[in-house]
């Protein structure tokens, strides 16, 4: 177990299953002091009665006793109520997800844009293997939505931008994910072989949320920690977490299964990082070092243009001065160029991008 100093002292509980209900834990948490919330609340299913396949054997559906609410009101103050105290802690970066069925997602969104947050995509968990509808009087329901949601409007929420796209293959990520739903070996189960939870995720949905909009070291808090994934896959990606669960059985199943997580060595949870967050070299500081040199000439990589590099790291082609981008875009007759990657020098007679440079440079400056 680990605690930590949030910036007004009071104790943060790191990597600690939380018994109580969410609410008043996360009301008597320090405010401003989480990086990430998941949330996965009672979704409200309304079932009527017992649930049967064809062949008449019983559906192990969601009947529980916490996923009961006497009416729709009733459910949306509890949704404020969770929703107010969560966004208390979360700090003024922070951000939000939450997954819900038709049943309460629609009612849980307004909620949530009510409470001030900032919604920034809503994502279609499309279950590639669903459960059925066995009665035929519906389609069969085969996703959830997630929404993904800033503390405010001003929000400068974690968006690992590269990772994503490097888990897809090197496509940019899309708002709908095709992951199978828990089964099989990953599907918990308690002595007498049946479902430890009834709503367990997969650990493939954790992986890719928490990939895609934390940090290794952040702090990321589960309302209705459950099985535990939130915890297992934060353990496993190098982030903190915070769990909140107010049934024992749950938390049992949680720690034993967090517990027997391997953690990794600090290169390997390092992520693809967008080159928006990398650190500001303007050309002329290459002129300034002198790794290259007023009078020299860049080339375009197409070999149709060149430039004359000038002391104050403008370029001179023709009558075009500016900018290597400015330059770059005339010579053209295109609304915009990326310089860095349009330019290149060249060496012992080989073309060498100029971005080869800003990379040496950045990489002494994070050194």
């Amino acid at each position: 177990m680990m605690n930590t100093k949030t910036k007004g002292g009071a104790p943060l509980p790191l990597n600690q299953i939380l018994s109580g209900d969410c609410v008043e834990v996360m009301n008597a948490l320090p405010e401003n002091s989480v990086d990430l919330i998941f949330a996965d609340p009672p979704y409200n299913l309304q079932l009527k009665g017992d649930l049967h396949r064809p062949d008449n054997s019983k559906v192990d559906a969601v009947d529980n006793d916490w996923d009961q609410f006497a009416s729709f009101a009733a459910y949306d103050k509890f949704s404020r109520a969770w929703l107010k105290a969560a966004r208390r802690i979360l700090k003024p970066d922070g951000a939000l997800w939450v997954i819900g069925s038709y049943h309460n997602i629609f009612r849980v969104g307004s909620a949530l844009q009510d409470a001030g947050y900032w919604i920034l995509n809503d994502v279609i968990w499309r279950k590639s293997n669903p459960m059925p509808n066995f009665r035929g009087v519906r389609l069969t329901n085969a996703h959830e939505t997630m929404i993904w949601a800033s503390k405010s409007e001003k929000s400068k929420s974690t968006f690992n931008y590269e990772a994503l796209k490097a888990l897809n293959d090197g496509v940019q990520m899309r708002s709908d994910w095709i992951i199978p739903i828990c089964n099989g070996h990953e599907r918990i189960k308690d002595k007498d072989g049946n479902k430890a939870h009834p709503t367990q995720k997969p650990e493939a949905l954790l992986h890719r949320l928490l990939v895609g909009s934390t940090n290794p070291g952040d702090v990321v808090l589960d309302p209705f920690f459950g099985s535990g994934t939130t915890g297992a896959v934060a353990k496993k990606l190098g982030r903190n977490f915070i769990g909140i669960e107010r049934e024992e059985s749950y938390r049992k199943v949680a720690e034993k299964r967090i517990k027997a997580i391997r953690t990794h060595d600090k290169s390997s949870l390092e992520v693809s990082t967008s080159k928006r967050a990398e650190p500001r070299v303007p050309f002329g500081q290459l002129v300034e070092r002198g790794m290259l040199n007023p009078g020299e000439k860049l080339h375009s990589l197409n070999g149709r243009h060149s430039a004359k590099i000038r002391a104050d790291g403008t370029l001179i082609a023709h009558d075009t001065k500016g900018s290597i981008h400015q330059v770059g875009a005339a010579l053209e007759g295109a609304p915009s160029c990326n310089g860095w990657t349009y330019w290149c020098f060249r060496k012992e007679g080989k073309n060498i991008p100029i971005d080869l440079l800003r990379q040496q440079i950045r990489a002494e400056m994070q050194a």
